[in-house]
């Protein structure tokens, strides 16, 4: 079951166009599994690609990049994002009209 639900997350990632973003939650839905945010995210902390299934463009609810992101730390991901165009406010949060 795990590895079905991981593989299902990876494909949902993998659809999310550069330059925008989608929350864990949002995932979790895509997935007919509202409730499951939180394994969105354990699905991606073990990503197996991370050069093609771009975790770095996954954030929590509040728009905030993940402060234990698991290939090179919060920093990284901001710089990811950040390369892909993808801009924040004030407050460190991804502005609304780069999300998916």
């Amino acid at each position: 079951m795990k590895e079905g639900f991981f593989t299902r997350v990876y494909e949902v990632v993998k659809s999310v166009p550069a330059g925008k973003v989608i929350t864990y939650g949002r995932v979790a839905e895509i997935l007919g599994c509202p409730r499951m945010a939180r394994q969105v995210g354990w699905a991606l902390h073990v990503n197996p690609e991370p050069g093609v299934i771009p975790c770095h463009r996954v954030v929590n609810k509040a728009g905030e990049v993940s402060k234990a992101f698991a290939f090179g730390g919060e920093n990284r991901q901001r710089a990811l994002l950040l390369e892909e165009g993808v801009t924040f406010d004030e407050k460190g949060r991804v502005k609304p009209c780069f999300f998916v």
